[in-house]
């Protein structure tokens, strides 16, 4: 069995490693991945700056309608 991650699995796993809740042993094979693979390095960028963004984000910033949307939207996701 290979202990290579694939793509799917680094976007899977992205939360996890941000988060820093990922075992030491996974999170060495993560980070060889994105050594070797631009995509997923890129993607982890890209969620690293979404969390800065939003989590500068207050509500006020947001209009009303989006909101509104915002919030339907959350209430009729299922997970």
């Amino acid at each position: 069995m290979s202990t290579d991650l694939l793509c799917r699995e680094i976007v899977e796993l992205v939360t996890e490693y941000l988060e820093g809740a990922m075992p030491f042993e996974r999170a060495d094979r993560f980070e060889e991945h994105l050594l070797l693979c631009a995509g997923c390095d890129a993607y982890l960028d890209q969620m690293r700056r979404s969390i800065a963004l939003t989590g500068a984000l207050r509500e006020d910033d947001v209009a009303p309608e989006v909101m509104d949307q915002l919030l339907a939207a959350f209430r009729n996701w299922r997970g």
